[in-house]
């Protein structure tokens, strides 16, 4: 189920901070983040965000077309490695 219009999109406050001090001083530091929930605005276009996936920060640069969606969208936290029984019918036939 989404949130409620009248709610508004959910951003952490400590982000909004980070974000405009780095828009302010012009830096292109990555900003570390460990909220995956909120959501992205306008403003944070242009700015470079590390979103931690669970074990390590993995670099965001938001674009206008992110605007909406959330930031564990762009960092996902599970490696996939392929099926197994795939790998055993290529060494079978090969």
């Amino acid at each position: 189920m989404s949130r409620s219009v009248w709610k508004g999109p959910f951003v952490d406050g400590y982000m909004l901070k980070k974000a405009d001090k780095a828009r302010a001083s012009g830096s292109n530091a990555i900003i570390k983040i460990w909220s995956r929930r909120s959501t992205i605005l306008p403003q944070f276009v242009r700015l470079t965000f590390g979103v931690h996936n669970g074990h390590k920060h993995i670099p965001v640069l938001v674009t206008e077309d992110m605007i909406g969606h959330k930031f564990g969208e762009f960092a996902p936290t599970r490696t996939y490695h392929g099926h197994a029984s795939d790998r055993r019918a290529r060494r079978s036939a090969g």
